[in-house]
Parts: structure tokens; sequence; C-alpha cells
């Protein structure tokens, strides 16, 4: 077996750690690698809005928390995927986007899924040269 050649990102100490098997985020080279965020409070878990524009502002909060504790900002995004409980919110999505982020955007990909109680779900890639 090969010695992995990424690093996990970790979160301050006040967020707890996923119930999952996954780590928030990984850097791996020049890249940054962040798990899907939902639009649950880090801290407390608890689901944030009720409509796919408030879930989705708490979901960029979390990505840029996630971000910040990776040594990176939104700035540094070059992708990002879109995982969308009703297909039929991308145009709200999309104006919002506009608002995350500045131009040139960075690539996207948005789908269709099942989220199972949220709204939306996103993962981004950052580009974070080693210095």
């Amino acid at each position: 077996m090969s010695d992995r050649t990424w690093t996990p990102v970790f979160l301050p100490a006040d967020v707890p750690q996923p119930a999952g098997a996954y780590s928030p985020a990984v850097r791996a080279g020049d890249f940054v690698f962040v798990s899907g965020q939902v639009p649950k409070d880090l801290r407390t878990g608890i689901v944030v809005g009720e409509t796919v524009e408030a879930q989705a502002e708490q979901v960029v909060r979390n990505l840029r928390e996630v971000l910040t504790a990776a040594g990176a900002s939104i700035d540094d995004v070059v992708s990002t995927t879109i995982y969308l409980e009703n297909e039929q919110d991308w145009t709200s999505v999309n104006e919002l986007w506009k608002t995350f982020f500045r131009t040139p955007y960075p690539s996207r990909t948005t789908v269709g899924a099942r989220l199972r109680g949220v709204l939306i779900e996103v993962s981004a890639v950052a580009y974070l040269p080693q210095r």
C-alpha cells in the first residue's frame, strides 16, 4: 500500500466532525476538494432556510468556512457541482450564483438529486498553488 499524497482539511474545534466516513475537504497538490455542503449550520447541525435561496446562502457560508480552513477563499474555486432537489430551482440558483462568485465564473455542473430533506447541496474544487 502506498502513502497518500493528500492531506485532510480540519475545521475549527467548535465544529463537530462529519457523521459519515469523509473529510470536509482534502488538499491534493495545488487543489482543494471540498465535500458536498448542505444547508446545515456547521456547529448545530440544524437546517437553515426553507427556500432554495435561503438554503443556497447557508451552503455558500459553509463552503467559505471549509475553504478558509484550507487556506483558500471563494475566489480560488475553479469548479462546483450543484445538486438540486427540484431541477426547476435552476434559474433561482443561477441568479444567486452571480452574487456568490465573480467573473470569470468557475465551471459548474448542476444535477437533480434526492437530497434527504434539503433542497441544495454543493461540492467544489479550489485551485491553491503551494507556495
